[in-house]
Formats: C-alpha cells, structure tokens, sequence
C-alpha cells in the first residue's frame, strides 16, 4: 500500500465524493433499484388513495435498513397512506443527490457527506436523525498494544477514505498522534485479517463481524472479541452522525404532512424492529438481501444499539451531536474548512410530531431499556 499524509488523503477523498462509503460500502449517482410496496397486499387504512414516495438507500438491502422494509411488509407506511418505493443503492449512487435532483423525495446519508452536497448547492434538510450514534471503529489485534489513539504513533492504520476517514482524522489531530502511517484501506478486513495493517476501519455491524467470522489458522476456531482491540469513536469524542433522512428544502415547505407521516411508518417499522429482530431479518432477507442469515442477524443487532435508546425519541436531532459532528466536519473536511452550517440544515419539527403521534398510540419511542440480544456469530455469517 502506498503511505499518504492523512491531509493529503482527506482531500483526494472529498475530491472523490462521488464514491461515498456506506457502512464499508461505496456510494455513487446512478439509477439502480429495488421497488418494495405492499399497498396492494394491505390497503390504505385511511380509505383514501395511497401518496407514492421513494426512498434512496445508501447500498444494497441489509439490516441496515431494515426498518424502512419493515415499514414497507408490515404496512406501516400503508396505514400512513403512503404507498413507499425503496432504491436500493449501489457504487453508482449518491443518495443525498438523488433527492437533490428529484430522483427520490426520501434519502438516507450520513450528515457530512449531506453537508458536502448542501456547499454545492444540493438544498437539503436532515428531517430525522435516526442513528443516534456512529457506527465506525478502528480495530486491532490484542497484541498490537494499540488500546487508544496515541497508541496509532508509528503504527500502520486503514481507512476506506471517500469521506468515512473524518472521525479517525479528527482523533488524530485531538490527540497530536504523530507518526501515523496512514493508508489506503479496500472495503474488507483482509489488511487486518493479513496483519498488513496494525489497526483497520471497521464498521460495528458488518466489518467487525467479519473478522469474529473468520477462522483464526492457529486454532482452527473462529476468533473471539478477546483477539481484538477496539477504539470507538463515540467514547474517542469525534464521532460523527450516520444514517439520517434527507429531503429538499423546497419539499420541506410544501409537504409537511408526507414528511409527519412517512416518518410515522418509518418509526413504526424501526420499534418493530428493536422487538422483533428476527423477523426484520427475513424482511431484509425477503428485499434480496446477498449477505446471509447470521451475517444479518449480527447486523440487525448492532443498528439496533445505534438506534436504541433515543433519550428525545427516535429520530429526534440530539444537538450536541450535531454540533460536534459539525465540528469536526468544518475542522476535517477541505470543502467545509470554515464554512458556517446553516440552522436551517436540519429541523426537529417533523420527527417531533410523529413521536408524540406515536406516543399518544401506546408505542415506546425511546426504547430505554433496551439491550442488545446475545448472538452467536457463524463462521462466514452463515
């Protein structure tokens, strides 16, 4: 792997937004898709015509996503009156600028890629916050004495680049780590599984599983958390908000009421998948999921720890984590050096609304006492 400055790599990365990573995934513009409905099957519990919206994922259907398919199979939506298309995403697609250009009215990005976009003029407003914590980890070996960000000095560390390598930057420059050989990491664990990599970009719902499903050669079992160090960006300071859903600002000011209610289903569905993980699974399995069972069911665990709890409601802005994804995005991110962030780049109006909606029906939209489930991690995420 060929060394770059980690200021060198963070501005061919913006430079190359058009390829933004996704939970270790690439995104890009395109057209690819998979439509999900199920108005047919369920009808509109309101009795009237069902408003078609889209939904633009980030990547490919996984348990990432799936209390969008889970909305879409139960009838959530439906009984909202939507009639929901779900995009799947693919290399080729940049989600925060298919709804940009009205490809999509609904879009799932990550705040400082929507913010890259917003500075050229893409005009979008995060509507609901629905990862309430970041997903990203740096991951080592337990004889690699790495156990905090001081401990990269001298150390060889992957990161995908593509706008996900911010939050491992910002941590270096906090804590005045020198010496860091930073490189270019694929969108795999094969660096850290190869031990040509000291420590690796992982995301907690897919690359980390792939490592503790692969078969450690010295003992022809699988490796176990106790192999591992990891470094997590939420306890380091600089993490940065994920998965959140974006629309434009012009249709923030003329369809307030599909945004209250595509919000309502969309929360619907990710309750119902807090208490009902296995069934979430086989929805995202039923979308066409390519990852498999145990893969998924790790996955569907860990993004119901990113969701849960969510101490104002799901989906409802903590502002203190925007600012200090805003911080370090100004700070890390060469196209948003010193640019001011309008107010205006999120509101809580909407989501706020469709939480005391749903909490006038019964539902527990904070999920505080929840805990992730125990599960048993298979070899290749059988």
């Amino acid at each position: 792997m060929m060394k770059k400055s980690w200021r060198l790599l963070a501005v061919l990365a913006v430079l190359a937004l058009v390829v933004a990573a996704c939970g270790g995934e690439a995104d890009g513009e395109g057209t690819d898709e998979t439509s999900a409905t199920t108005a047919a099957q369920n009808g509109d519990a309101s009795g009237g015509d069902l408003t078609p919206v889209s939904l633009q994922l980030q990547w490919f259907a996984q348990a990432q996503f799936a209390g969008y398919y889970a909305a879409v199979a139960e009838g959530f939506y439906a009984e909202e009156g939507l009639d929901v298309t779900i995009l799947e995403g693919a290399v080729d697609i940049v989600p925060q600028q298919v709804v940009a250009t009205g490809g999509a009215e609904f879009g799932i990005a990550w705040v400082p890629k929507a913010l890259v976009s917003n500075q050229e003029g893409a005009g979008l407003v995060n509507v609901g916050q629905v990862f309430q914590r970041s997903g990203t980890l740096m991951v080592s070996w337990a004889d690699s004495g790495i156990t905090e960000p001081a401990d990269w000095a001298g150390k060889t560390v992957g990161n995908w680049g593509f706008g996900n390598e911010y939050e491992l930057t910002a941590a270096i420059e906090q804590f005045g780590v020198e010496g860091v050989n930073l490189v270019s990491q694929n969108f795999d664990m094969e660096g850290l599984l190869t031990r040509e990599l000291d420590a690796a970009e992982a995301m907690i719902y897919n690359e980390y599983a792939q490592v503790l499903e692969a078969v450690n050669p010295d003992t022809g079992e699988l490796y176990q958390p106790e192999d591992l160090n990891v470094i997590d960006f939420n306890e380091v300071g600089t993490a940065m908000l994920q998965d959140s859903i974006w629309v434009t600002e012009d249709y923030v000011a003329n369809n307030g009421d599909t945004i209250e209610a595509f919000l309502r289903g969309t929360f619907k569905g990710w309750i119902f998948c807090r208490d009902n993980a296995d069934a979430c699974v086989q929805h995202v399995l039923d979308a066409g999921s390519t990852l498999l069972t145990g893969h998924q069911t790790w996955q569907m665990n860990e993004i119901n720890a990113l969701i849960w709890p969510s101490a104002g409601g799901i989906g409802v802005m903590d502002k203190a984590l925007w600012d200090q994804t805003v911080e370090v995005a100004t700070t890390q991110i060469p196209e948003l050096a010193g640019v001011s962030i309008p107010e205006g780049s999120y509101t809580t109006e909407f989501a706020e609304a469709a939480v005391a909606a749903l909490n006038d029906a019964g539902l527990d939209t904070a999920g505080a006492n929840f805990t992730k489930a125990e599960v048993t991690v298979t070899e290749g995420g059988e």
